[in-house]
């Protein structure tokens, strides 16, 4: 006999445990089902910046709620998140000028925290960074980042407290409908009912929704990481850093640690398989990034590299996720392919895709500009910059 829900949440990372969340605060009957360990996809290796810098309303507005959760934390969902106020910097040149003001103005409308600094000011802002070729810089003094495993992990025991199930090694093998509504999901640990299923599972996003028979444009790319020891006289925190100059970013982490990766396009191309790609990190990688990191804060010359590792996003041509119930009226939702910069949202995405699925008649976020029928209609969600990955 098969289990039954309101709801069958497939995906126990921050979008999956954030979703079931508030489903639960809803009063619905949820499942989540994951295909391993609660958070071992993308949010586990997730680089967990919290920043606010987005170029279009909607992810802006979203970003600035998710950050009011990280930053009260134990009062909004319970638990532990790691979340250290470092501030945040974006760094750029003259070709982005325009575009970093506009994006300023933006934020502020929103009720975002952040300012234009000039060059000067930004290296004020962290001493030992190299200003020479910066027009200008933003600031977010509230910003900064958390811990996704604590994080994510306290999302789902707050979905179970309030009667969320998880099943985790229960991977689903085929969506099942009847008269083109949702009935259920077949796993290898037997059949849940449900008359709505929704699509979490990031770098798996595709592989799941072709079950339900849609095809959804998300890749599975391999990402990296490296770390580097900071040297004797810079072991104080410094800000998150997003040097859109060199294509780079950088944040603290916790033991002198600064972690470091790339602002790059080009990361797009390094589809795999993400149940079978090289989670070590490349030593070619490992000196590339190292040299972004050293021209724009010269003294991590004298820093040791302390290794790195390899994760996965799941992307979309735009860099922006599809949110949306497909085809319409199915009971089939789809909240997958965040490109890299969905953890900062996940409070936020919870909210909208609980809205979405019970069909609120004021969401707090209207996942619209998010729907999958946007690359037919080749209106893409675009940013104020190249590089997308930025939002």
């Amino acid at each position: 006999m098969s289990e039954q829900f309101d709801v069958i949440v497939i995906g126990a990372g921050i979008m999956g445990c954030s979703t079931a969340l508030q489903l639960a605060k809803r009063g619905l009957r949820v499942a989540v089902l994951e295909k391993g360990e609660i958070g071992n996809g993308s949010t586990g290796k997730s680089s967990a910046i919290i920043r606010q810098h987005y170029s279009n309303e909607l992810t802006a507005r979203m970003a600035l709620y998710s950050l009011r959760v990280f930053q009260n934390f134990a009062e909004e969902v319970g638990g532990e998140c790691g979340f250290h106020q470092a501030g945040f910097l974006a760094l750029v040149s003259a070709k982005d000028r325009a575009g970093l003001e506009a994006n300023v103005a933006l934020q502020q409308r929103v009720g975002i925290r952040t300012e234009l600094v000039s060059a000067q000011a930004a290296a004020a802002l962290m001493p030992g960074l190299d200003s020479t070729d910066l027009v200008a810089a933003a600031y977010e003094p509230e910003s900064g980042y958390a811990d996704p495993y604590l994080t994510v992990h306290a999302y789902a025991n707050a979905a179970k407290a309030l009667g969320v199930r998880f099943f985790l090694h229960t991977e689903v093998t085929d969506v099942r409908f009847v008269e083109g509504k949702v009935a259920g999901v077949d796993t290898g640990q037997g059949a849940f009912d449900a008359p709505q299923v929704v699509n979490c599972g990031g770098p798996w996003g595709a592989r799941v929704a072709k079950l339900a028979g849609v095809d959804v444009p998300i890749n599975s790319c391999r990402v990296q990481v490296a770390f580097f020891r900071r040297p004797p006289g810079h072991e104080a925190e410094h800000p998150v850093v997003a040097d859109f100059v060199r294509a780079s970013y950088f944040r603290p982490e916790t033991g002198g640690l600064t972690l470091a990766g790339l602002i790059d396009p080009a990361e797009a191309d390094a589809v795999v398989d993400p149940d079978d790609f090289k989670e070590s990190v490349d030593m070619r990688f490992v000196l590339d990034v190292g040299e972004l990191l050293v021209d724009r804060y010269p003294a991590m010359e004298e820093s040791q590299s302390t290794g790195g590792y390899a994760a996965l996003y799941a992307i979309t041509p735009d860099w922006h996720p599809v949110v949306d119930e497909v085809p319409a009226g199915s009971g089939f939702f789809i909240c997958a392919g965040f490109s890299g910069h969905g953890f900062k949202l996940g409070p936020a995405v919870g909210v909208m895709t609980a809205d979405l699925v019970t069909g609120a008649a004021d969401p707090t976020f209207d996942p619209h500009i998010f729907r999958l029928s946007r690359y037919a209609e080749n209106a893409p969600v675009r940013g104020q910059y190249e590089y997308s990955i930025a939002g």
